[in-house]
């Protein structure tokens, strides 16, 4: 099995089977690198941390980021929701599979992150 495969298996395992959230800050990074891997065109972000490696491809990546700056500097914004899918119709470059914002409201995305997070 391909080593891409096998860590595609085990984080949707990690992140999406799991019942408890796996909660990370600062503190449990004991490293993080980004790089293009030799033969590779786009960016990987490692994270290691105490019970594992977690491998993040450049679109992912792009993803959260873009996630990230609206709410940050958005002036009323509070959450976004992000979904895969397939995009038949876009732009030059970009994969077929991409993480797009979908139309949740944002009560109802943070009322989804504070049930996970356990805050009442």
């Amino acid at each position: 099995m391909d080593k891409y495969v096998q860590l595609n298996i085990w984080l949707q395992y990690f992140f999406v089977m799991s019942e408890e959230p796996r909660i990370y800050s600062n503190r449990d990074i004991e490293w993080m690198i980004l790089g293009i891997p030799t033969g590779h065109k786009h960016l990987r972000l490692v994270i290691k941390v105490s019970d594992g490696l977690i491998v993040f491809h450049e679109a992912t990546i792009a993803a959260m980021v873009r996630a990230y700056i609206d709410i940050k500097t958005h002036p009323t914004r509070r959450a976004v929701k992000l979904v895969g899918g397939y995009i038949p119709n876009r732009k030059e470059g970009y994969a077929d599979y991409q993480l797009v914002e979908v139309g949740d409201g944002e009560d109802e995305i943070i009322k989804d992150i504070d049930e996970i997070l356990g805050i009442n």
